[in-house]
């Protein structure tokens, strides 16, 4: 038997693939269905088995069309309701996987149709749990994505019980030697407190996680649901298109239409500008919005742009595209493009640069807007008479922000100040700039 995981940085996003005599078996498998294609093909194994441990909020999974080039079988929780062919398993089901045995645990906590795997060796003997996002390195799922999407819709409160419930008399009662994979790591925000070591041990959960020490129910709810992050805009939308099934990765970004320079995008379109911020500071076109593609392009796109948004995208150079296009469809948002392109000839628009000795010497002569995320702020602001306005609600709250001086955008780092001042800088009547990374000074 063999476990392989396979590690999405920009979603911090883990997927597995379990072997065992030439048969394999895939779990929450990311969309591009071809990385795992060619590793089967590679180690000589046939896919036999495709698992969902939950309808992913996230991401979106290649779980159909594996299916479809395969013909393995997916197997889900029945509590799911899904539009796919599939297996719908109860806790306790079990498969044979070549010499060994894949059992399925129900264990809802962060969605109420949740399941765990529990791997089985050749000699029978429990060896690891495939957690989903039941159980993380240091943490375990987030319970308040479900409210209103999904086949099941419950309350943060009913689910954070539930969780208590599954850490209790599911996780607990296991074996400290088993180890765990869990299918997220630090950098998700489907929990958070996730460690970035990506695999652990049920004893060393036991040990260190939060999640295992608190006994009383009541305690343990008030703490799970205690300073969760943000939630993306795209997180309802992608467990919808889960539940039925994403169209064929190539497929669907091949479709997307490919423009030159000289296209003229419509009047009040959505843009999203995917060069680097200096790049775009020099010349851009009026209302971008400058998600540059670092790390977290997929979340802050899927935050900053609604599922129901169309949009076209800007890049550097053709040779870029099919880089874009594939991140914009790991959240379902490619059918979202109506063109990608290279900067339009007519883009006429530049950024003004502040003059950072003034700022300093005159924080008060500026509205400053920290953009940072609520759990950041509620122990001080940087600034004193700063206005905070999350990055994630910043479209939405423009008219927050006074116009009787220059604004001044600012963040931890500087990669959210700079997507929030492409926001900003031609919403309002006065100028408006970005603190970057100088802010690391303060």
């Amino acid at each position: 038997m063999k476990i392989e995981q396979f590690y999405d940085e920009n979603l911090a996003h883990a997927s597995y693939i379990i072997t065992s005599n030439n048969e394999a078996a895939v779990i929450d498998p990311a969309r591009d269905p071809y990385p795992y294609l060619d590793y089967l093909a590679k180690n000589e194994a046939q896919l036999k088995v495709i698992i969902e441990t939950h309808p992913h909020a996230d991401f979106v999974s290649s779980h159909l069309e594996l299916h479809k080039k395969t013909n393995a079988k997916i197997y889900v929780g029945k509590l799911v309701g899904v539009f796919y062919p599939h297996i719908g398993v109860e806790d306790g089901d079990e498969v044979i996987l070549g010499n060994i045995k894949l059992k399925f645990l129900l264990t809802p906590g962060h969605s109420p149709d949740s399941i765990s795997v529990l791997v089985f060796d050749e000699e029978n003997n429990p060896y690891a749990l495939l957690s989903g996002d039941t159980l993380f390195v240091g943490d375990v799922g987030r319970p308040d994505l479900r409210e209103s999407a999904g086949n099941i819709s419950k309350k943060r409160e009913e689910l954070a019980g539930a969780m208590f419930e599954t850490v209790q008399n599911k996780l607990k009662i296991l074996n400290d030697e088993i180890l765990v994979y869990p299918a997220h790591g630090a950098g998700s925000l489907c929990g958070k407190a996730l460690s970035k070591e990506r695999f652990s041990t049920i004893g060393n959960e036991k040990r260190f996680n939060y999640a295992f020490q608190i006994n009383e129910k009541s305690e343990f709810i008030d703490s799970l649901l205690q300073d969760q992050p943000f939630i993306p805009s795209y997180f309802g939308y992608d467990v919808e298109l889960n539940r039925k099934g994403a169209p064929d990765f190539y497929e669907s970004i091949n479709s997307v239409p490919k423009y030159n320079s000289d296209f003229e995008i419509p009047e009040n379109s959505i843009i999203i500008d995917v060069r680097e911020r200096k790049e775009f500071r020099k010349k851009h076109i009026e209302n971008s919005i400058n998600i540059f593609k670092d790390t977290k392009f997929e979340t802050w796109l899927g935050t900053l742009v609604k599922p129901d948004e169309k949009f076209y995208i800007i890049c550097e150079s053709e040779n870029e595209f099919d880089e874009i296009l594939k991140r914009t469809a790991k959240i379902g948002y490619e059918a979202n493009v109506l063109g990608i392109m290279t900067l339009p000839k007519y883009a006429n628009f530049s950024s003004d640069e502040l003059n950072l000795e003034h700022f300093r010497e005159n924080t008060e002569s500026y509205t400053i807007i920290d953009v940072r995320n609520p759990s950041e702020t509620v122990n001080g602001l940087k600034f004193g008479h700063a206005i905070p306005i999350p990055l994630s609600d910043l479209r939405i709250k423009l008219d927050l922000i006074p116009e009787d001086k220059p604004v001044v955008m600012h963040c931890a780092g500087g990669y959210r100040s700079a997507i929030a001042m492409s926001i900003v800088e031609n919403k309002i009547n006065n100028k408006v700039y970005d603190l970057g990374e100088e802010i690391k000074s303060y």
